[in-house]
């Protein structure tokens, strides 16, 4: 097993899960099916993990040569953030002398197909935002090199992961809201089966749980304005009795959050006066709204400038930074201290 500041190979992995070097490569290299049982590739995958082992890229760099090009996937094309997220991959990427090639999963979080005819052949390495490690089987050939932005690191063996303490940017909005008073909290979540959400949704619950006489509805919505509007008014209507009625509402993303400003019209409700919301983002959208949102800055520039770092460190043979990059809460109009009839 590997010791100290030792990077762990691929035969500490073999040693720890008690089959050979030959198993640890099908298993890693997705080519297990067929060749090793799946009790088999569990412990290798658990071993690599435990290890912390990547695979050395360089020598296969090296070797096959460089076609100085990085695929960047992510789930669409048509929002704020992702543009965001590859200005800044771009950026880090020029200044090394790589080229980005920007790819929108046709299937969202789901599998990607690559768009060249041999993605092993093409491209120096995958870097991919919020979508599933497993996913991206077909760009990666047995061993592209792939860093993974917004996903789970415990699924994510092989792959390097860079996230947003975005756990920690939920607790801060639910807490803000919390310390203003507010007890009855509606909490707007995305309807997208992704680890982001769900670890949005433990930390929302987490922090609600917190105070003994808070309670929290949970309502989904897909990540527009107009679902987001049907799904907020549907939740406060049906929440109209004394003293069901949420008081606040925190949200996803910064389009539920527009979506519950044109529910709360609708029902002749006030913002902040009868209904604090809080977003997550910092889109243009936050203020462009009146009153301006309150909401969870996610720097998508500078996460997709760590991501890139993150992926040339691979590339290059070394370990990246570790730590998630940390987010803040923006106050604005949209929250304001509970009324009290």
């Amino acid at each position: 097993m590997a010791t100290g500041n030792t990077r762990p190979t691929s035969r500490d992995v073999a040693r720890a899960a008690g089959v050979s070097q030959a198993a640890v490569s099908l298993v890693l290299g997705d080519k297990w099916r067929g060749r090793v049982s799946e009790a088999t590739a569990g412990r290798v995958r658990q071993a690599a993990h435990d290890l912390g082992y990547r695979p050395n890229l360089a020598a296969r760099n090296l070797r096959l040569g460089s076609t100085r090009t990085i695929l960047l996937v992510v789930p669409a094309l048509t929002t704020e953030f992702f543009a965001r997220l590859y200005t800044g991959a771009a950026r880090v990427a020029a200044e090394h002398g790589f080229g980005v090639v920007l790819y929108p999963s046709p299937e969202g979080i789901g599998p990607a197909r690559s768009p060249f005819h041999s993605a092993e052949a093409a491209l120096d390495g995958v870097l991919a935002s919020s979508m599933a490690a497993d996913a991206l089987a077909a760009l990666r050939g047995d061993r592209l090199p792939l860093v993974m932005l917004d996903s789970d690191p415990r699924s994510t063996v092989g792959a390097a992961t860079v996230n947003l303490d975005i756990g920690d940017g939920a607790r801060q909005a639910t807490r803000h809201l919390l310390t203003l008073g507010h007890r009855r909290i509606l909490h707007l979540a995305a309807d997208v089966p992704s680890w982001t959400f769900h670890r949005r949704a433990q930390a929302v619950t987490a922090e609600v749980a917190a105070v003994s006489d808070a309670t929290l509805a949970t309502a989904r919505a897909p990540i527009s304005i107009d679902g987001a509007q049907t799904a907020a008014t549907t939740a406060l209507t049906a929440l109209t009795a004394p003293g069901e009625r949420p008081t606040a509402v925190v949200c996803d993303d910064d389009q539920l959050a527009a979506g519950v400003y044109k529910a709360a019209r609708r029902l002749g409700l006030r913002i902040p006066d009868d209904l604090s919301v809080t977003g997550t983002d910092d889109l243009a959208l936050a203020t462009a709204l009146d009153p301006e949102l309150t909401t969870v800055r996610l720097d998508a520039e500078l996460f997709g400038a760590h991501g890139m770092r993150a992926l040339l460190a691979v590339l290059a043979g070394d370990e990246p930074q570790q730590g998630d990059i940390p987010v803040h809460l923006v106050v604005r109009r949209s929250t304001a201290p509970r009324h009290t009839p």
